[in-house]
């Protein structure tokens, strides 16, 4: 699931990068989601494997603190951008002959760096809420499931959810995969 994961974020990054037709606002907040969700899945999943592989469930506390403050920051971050992905719908759909003007590269660019600074400032707040929370006991086996729901599924299925249904996207991979034959740069195992 996690190469699924980071295998499909990664070709809509691609997809979006080498394709001009998709460099608009809303392709351009996808490929930045799609890049967030690699980093989110990477906090945990690779240290989670390694301890699947070798039967321990051991971690360092610096090592725990990082994964949770990673983990924080860039859930946050993913949900800051699904909001700024929404506005820019929202634009899109009630202003659309003023949409290009509303949503202008500086525009993007500017609201995805002020989702990034909102997510730094609130992060300290959250981790005093990880540390409170953390005195709750709970079920850790139901604990487990909603870690891997949220952390593995979640960002493995956006790919799917938010792209891949989309005839661009679709077309813009297509031409990819073409020119990369093409020119020879795909090695097919």
């Amino acid at each position: 699931m996690y190469l699924i994961t980071v295998f499909g974020n990664l070709l809509i990054i691609l997809a979006v990068g080498s394709d001009s037709h998709l460099h608009t606002p809303m392709y351009f907040f996808l490929a930045n989601l799609s890049f967030v969700d690699i980093c989110f899945t990477s906090t945990t999943i690779p240290k989670m494997l390694v301890n699947i592989q070798t039967q321990s469930k051991f971690i360092s506390y610096t090592g725990c603190i990082s994964q949770i403050c990673f983990s924080l920051l860039f859930a946050g971050w993913d949900d800051f951008l699904l909001a700024v992905m929404a506005y820019d719908r929202f634009v899109a759909i009630c202003h659309p002959l003023h949409y290009m003007v509303i949503m202008n590269p500086r525009v993007c660019g500017l609201l995805v760096l002020v989702s990034w600074i909102i997510i730094v400032s609130l992060f300290y707040c959250t981790v005093l809420g990880v540390y409170l929370s953390s005195a709750v006991t709970q079920s850790s086996h139901a604990s487990a499931v909603a870690s891997v729901m949220y952390m593995v599924i979640t960002p493995m299925l956006n790919p799917f959810i938010y792209s891949l249904r989309n005839k661009d996207i679709k077309e813009a991979l297509m031409r990819f995969f073409r020119r990369a034959v093409i020119k020879g740069t795909l090695c097919w195992w």
